[in-house]
């Protein structure tokens, strides 16, 4: 019988009902992991238990890169004995401590491809996702979640959900989905990735989002992965969706 690998790292991940990630943050960290092969284990916390269990670990929010608030994803890399947070951060330690099998962390046209997606596709993305989000949380999640989105958005999660107003929000974005979907396509002749014959940082970026959203509901995942290029991104990323990952075996 083989040994059993042991994780070199724990990633702190949602809780959900689905027993699957849901967070695109989280999903980048995971598609990176399991690319350069590195052996990990997942610790999943509820919404309520993230500023808790993170400050408990002696996490200061100086270590993130918004230094706003305790998030996942989160890491212990138990070889050194070492916390990080934010998935800028981590990628940055990963790449850094596991240099085999290297990715791009950063490009000028990765750069302008995110910065386009968060600010033009990602408000509407998220407000399909987040009211759909809730029905997917354990009830003490879901008290925390609709109490603190519902006070940030100033309207019931429910009312993003008004068909003809998300129907007509889609519609008004389309032009600048399809605008990013040219700037996906640049390097296609070059290979599958965006910058070519290996993923970066992007790449996991975008095919994390998609992802997450397939975790919570497939209809979300189909708008955006009905335009080929950014299928093409996402397909590319689906083999390291998993692999790496230490069952837990201590029950």
């Amino acid at each position: 019988m083989a040994a059993q690998v042991e994780p070199e790292i724990a990633l702190y991940d949602l809780a959900c009902t689905k027993g699957v990630c849901f967070s695109p943050a989280v999903w980048r960290v995971r598609l990176m992991l399991n690319y350069k092969r590195i052996p990990y284990k997942t610790i999943f916390i509820e919404f309520p238990d993230i500023e808790p269990t993170l400050k408990g670990l002696g996490i200061h929010l100086a270590e993130s890169s918004t230094g706003s608030k305790y998030t996942v994803p989160a890491i212990y890399h138990i070889p050194t004995n070492t916390y990080t947070m934010d998935s800028t951060l981590i990628a940055q330690f990963l790449e850094a401590t596991y240099p085999d099998r290297p990715i791009s962390l950063t490009s000028e046209l990765g750069r302008e491809i995110e910065f386009k997606s968060r600010t033009v596709i990602g408000p509407i993305f998220r407000d399909s996702v987040m009211p759909r989000e809730v029905k997917i949380l354990s009830p003490r999640s879901q008290e925390y979640f609709r109490r603190t989105r519902e006070a940030a958005f100033g309207c019931k999660l429910e009312e993003l959900l008004y068909s003809e107003k998300e129907e007509s929000a889609w519609r008004k974005v389309e032009d600048d989905i399809r605008a990013v979907e040219q700037l996906l396509l640049t390097n296609e002749k070059e290979g599958q990735f965006l910058l070519g014959a290996r993923p970066s940082a992007t790449d996991f970026f975008l095919a994390g989002s998609l992802h997450a959203a397939r975790m919570v509901d497939e209809s979300v995942f189909a708008r955006i992965a009905k335009y080929p290029g950014y299928r093409k991104i996402y397909e590319a990323c689906v083999p390291y969706m998993q692999g790496q990952e230490v069952p837990d075996i201590t029950d």
